[in-house]
């Protein structure tokens, strides 16, 4: 299976439809007034449906096992045909549009194997999506197309050339998918000044983002929140909380990083942990969709 790990769970909604398609007028009558040999077609189809769309991970190998949180399954007819809609509802890392058309197909197969005895002209039709949301999908194309960020750096190590940075690389790499040009990549030492001046400098230029990897422990050199603290014109709290609770998901000592967000004027700053893991999870946690603080940022200039 595909590894899923790196998402957030989301809220997800999946709906399919299948029709059935009968010959005689006969057989909705039937269906109507629960004459069909075979029991309730409606009721029984239901519950077939129910237990198709839980084991859809038994029937399709490469479908994750997950919650499903929710499941509708209606009936419309329209002359001689059945419309039956499966919706889904789950919040998990992966979508359940496969989860409602594997219902719906099971819902039309077992309707047709109800009938089949009175109506020898039963047909099944159009298993599709009809829609889906939640996920990364529901996101594209609606952030700033011209962003762009620095990344610094903060280790007396790497500055000093005993030991490579990767933390920096990971999240120019996730910067570079999400679209943002980067305008500068630079490694200092712990220094609270050179810290402040990095980001005085930045704002200055009207960088978008101002990404720090490093100095957010517990250690006498870990400077770089008090050294961005009192520049911030405003702290983003929920970016901070998202990142750590990402983190703490998958590896328990998530808590102790000092990781902080907020702006400067009109720049997002954000200081992430020094570890490779660290920053590329961080990084994994809140973009793309913490790209939006764009729109509102721009939207209170024209206020």
């Amino acid at each position: 299976m595909i590894d899923i790990t790196h998402k957030s769970s989301t809220l997800r909604i999946a709906t399919a439809q299948a029709i059935v398609k009968v010959s005689k007028h006969e057989t909705i009558e039937a269906i109507n007034n629960k004459t069909v040999p075979k029991g309730d077609v409606f009721s029984m189809c239901k519950a077939v449906g129910l237990l198709g769309v839980k084991n859809t991970p038994l029937i399709l190998a490469d479908c994750h096992p997950m919650p499903i949180e929710y499941t509708g399954i209606d009936y419309e007819i329209n002359g001689l045909e059945i419309v039956i809609k499966v919706t889904i509802k789950t919040i998990y890392k992966t979508g359940v549009e496969v989860e409602a058309m594997h219902g719906a197909s099971v819902v039309s197969l077992n309707m047709y194997d109800m009938l089949k005895p009175i109506d020898k002209g039963v047909e099944i039709h159009h298993i599709k999506l009809l829609e889906k949301k939640g996920g990364k999908s529901d996101y594209k194309d609606k952030f700033r197309q011209d962003l762009t960020a620095a990344v610094v750096v903060c280790s007396d190590t790497i500055s000093s050339g005993q030991k490579e940075d990767k933390a920096g690389k990971a999240i120019i790499s996730k910067l570079e998918e999400c679209g943002v040009a980067i305008k500068d990549y630079v490694i200092i030492p712990d220094k609270k000044d050179i810290i402040q001046e990095k980001a005085k400098s930045y704002t200055d230029q009207g960088v978008n983002m101002i990404i720090y990897t490093g100095g957010t422990g517990l250690s006498n050199r870990d400077v770089t929140p008090e050294a961005l603290k009192p520049l911030l014109t405003r702290e983003i709290p929920g970016i901070e909380e998202a990142i750590r609770n990402y983190g703490q998901d998958r590896m328990p000592y998530a808590m102790l990083s000092r990781s902080i967000a907020g702006t400067i004027d009109n720049s997002l700053v954000l200081a992430l942990p020094g570890s490779t893991n660290g920053a590329k999870e961080s990084m994994d946690a809140i973009f793309p969709a913490v790209l939006h603080v764009f729109k509102i940022l721009k939207g209170a200039r024209h206020n």
